[in-house]
């Protein structure tokens, strides 16, 4: 997986830190995807370091206890100069505001994004406290923002629904529009609990029992439909959700 530090082993030729990002909302099919990274064997992942410092103030990487965005970005940035590392976040927090606001300028940053009336109903389900800012799209649409501003480039936005009705194609387009090899292999894989993700597991019962990208037929009590409160939600978060799939679906 190493190869020497600085030299190129990407599909895109570039030198520096092998890095790469996949910045997505709570509940938007973001595990299943780092799930898919995990079978390629190529990259060292990390499921949700910078949401695990907010959450209980540290996070492990490898021999070293990190308390800090800015510190996380440092170790990351040492450990991507030896090998390919993958990052899957997600984006109920403020990052940008709260010590990450280097975040943006290092590695490759992309975003994956699924319909709100699937992703809010699912969030509730699983913690009827959230507060309608938790849901995500809002702080998602910002780091977005953030790297279009920084890079220059607009970045590779996936849909999680292209992974239901095309998976290859979809993985496939997005392998090439974050620059690495695409493994037709990844696509399929036992099911199972990861230890990656073991801090959170109980969010990820979906993930831990598939074999690849399938839809969930859950049905939710609460819906934008028939409460309120989510309704509200669906609509404070639409716009936002849009500009991404607006990208989504634009020639980057």
């Amino acid at each position: 997986m190493g190869h020497p530090p600085g030299e190129p082993d990407r599909a895109d030729g570039v030198t520096g830190p092998d890095l790469l990002f996949l910045w997505g909302t709570p509940r938007s099919m973001s595990t299943a995807f780092l799930r898919m990274m995990l079978e390629r064997g190529d990259h060292e992942v990390f499921h949700e370091p910078f949401s695990s410092i907010v959450v209980q103030g540290r996070i492990e990487v490898g021999d070293h206890t990190v308390t800090s965005h800015d510190e996380l970005l440092k170790h990351l940035e040492d450990r991507a100069m030896d090998h390919p590392v993958f990052v899957k976040e997600t984006t109920e927090y403020d990052y940008l505001g709260n010590g990450g606001e280097r975040i943006p300028q290092v590695g490759r940053h992309t975003f994956i994004i699924r319909d709100p009336r699937r992703v809010i109903p699912s969030h509730y389900a699983m913690n009827a406290d959230m507060v309608c800012e938790e849901i995500g799209y809002g702080h998602q649409v910002e780091m977005a923002r953030r790297v279009r501003e920084v890079t220059g480039e607009q970045p590779y936005v996936v849909e999680a629904e292209e992974l239901l009705t095309d998976a290859a194609g979809a993985i496939e387009r997005y392998c090439r529009g974050a620059g690495i090899p695409f493994l037709a292999s990844s696509l399929s894989w036992q099911a199972g609990d990861q230890k990656v993700w073991s801090r959170t597991s109980q969010w990820h019962r979906d993930a831990a029992g598939s074999t690849g990208f399938t839809r969930s037929e859950r049905a939710y009590r609460s819906t934008t439909e028939n409460d309120r409160f989510l309704y509200d939600c669906y609509w404070h978060h639409r716009p936002d959700y849009n500009v991404l799939r607006k990208w989504a679906r634009s020639v980057v």
